[in-house]
């Protein structure tokens, strides 16, 4: 399975602009730039697009996990923020905050599930950040 998204670019890294387009054209020509990165710009960014494949995938991951302990989960709402510092360039820390609705689930193994979707979804694997976790079941 292989899955693309293409990026241009044109002009300077502060005063140019971009477009960022998906396969599945979910984004088609979304703008970005640097107002929309370092500031409060209209459009998106790369770290906006992390958080939301972060939140995606882990929530997908945890379903998983929560079903095959023979629950079946009524929602998972997991809410990812991602920290970009500035300073060194990098994405640093990306923290999860998760709600889970899972009659029949106990706190116990709802904990160890989330834990393993945290270390184990394929986003969290690829990701070189401090992954820190707030769960609960409500």
């Amino acid at each position: 399975m292989n899955r693309y998204a293409t990026a241009i670019w044109n002009g300077t890294g502060k005063e140019g602009s971009g477009k960022l387009s998906t396969q599945s054209t979910v984004l088609s020509e979304a703008q970005y730039g640097f107002k929309s990165r370092f500031e409060n710009g209209a459009g998106t960014n790369p770290e906006e697009l992390i958080a939301a494949a972060h939140a995606g995938c882990f929530s997908m991951k945890l379903s998983f996990n929560i079903s095959e302990a023979n629950v079946t989960p009524d929602s998972i709402r997991t809410k990812s923020s991602v920290n970009f510092n500035t300073e060194k360039g990098e994405i640093d820390k990306i923290h999860l905050e998760v709600s889970v609705k899972a009659p029949g689930l106990d706190k116990e193994k709802f904990e160890e599930l989330a834990n393993d979707a945290k270390n184990n979804c394929p986003i969290s694997k690829l990701l070189n950040a401090e992954i820190t976790m707030s769960a609960e079941l409500v």
